[in-house]
């Protein structure tokens, strides 16, 4: 089997992974908030190998602005420096598949921190796991109530449970040695950003 070189930097986590079909080679899985440029390397290097592979797979958000940009930049280099391919997937895809893979049932919800009050949120549906709504960045309020019921699990839930006392405040982030059990489906996405809103800056008009 081709080996998989996994790069996630999206969220507040810093992860990498050397995946070989569904069995992980090697791993690291750092949750350091800032710094993930400065990290993302060295830990690449510390893998089998130095992370060399036959194609790498990166996370392209929605997250963290710069973390997406810093991990993006880092697969493409990458590849192009060993002449590999690089595909993407969603941090939404990747926390929905571990969780449904922990048992959580599905028809679920992903939610992850968004800035700005809000918060990144997409249902997913099993099996196959497939997203069931698009990609939106809600006020919480707003989230509660496009949730109806379904389990939710993601950094953005600590953020809904201040108006839900039953939500159980679910702090998980993307992790790469997790990204074996994303369906094939769902890591062809082009190595750009999806941010997930618009930007905080804008141009003059």
């Amino acid at each position: 089997m081709p080996r998989t070189l996994v790069i996630d930097t999206a969220t507040a986590a810093c992860s990498v992974a050397l995946i070989d079909g569904d069995h992980v080679i090697a791993a690291c899985h750092e949750v350091v908030g800032r710094g993930h440029a400065e990290r993302l390397v060295p830990m690449i290097a510390e893998l089998p190998d130095g992370g060399r592979a036959d194609d790498i797979l990166v996370d392209v958000g929605p997250g963290s602005f710069t973390g997406i940009r810093v991990g993006i930049a880092a697969a493409r280099g990458l590849a192009l420096g060993w002449r590999i391919p690089v595909r993407g997937y969603s941090s939404m895809s990747l926390i929905a598949a571990a969780a449904v893979a922990d048992g959580v049932s599905a028809p679920l919800a992903v939610l992850l921190e968004g800035g700005h009050g809000e918060v990144f949120m997409q249902g997913f549906a099993a099996f196959p796991l497939e997203p069931s709504d698009a990609l939106v960045s809600l006020r919480p309020d707003a989230a509660l109530a496009a949730l109806g019921g379904r389990p939710a699990v993601g950094s953005g839930v600590r953020w809904l449970t201040p108006l839900d006392e039953t939500l159980t405040s679910d702090g998980a982030l993307p992790d790469a040695s997790k990204a074996h059990l994303l369906p094939a489906g769902l890591t062809s996405l082009p190595p750009r950003p999806l941010y997930g809103r618009a930007p905080d800056a804008k141009l003059p008009a």
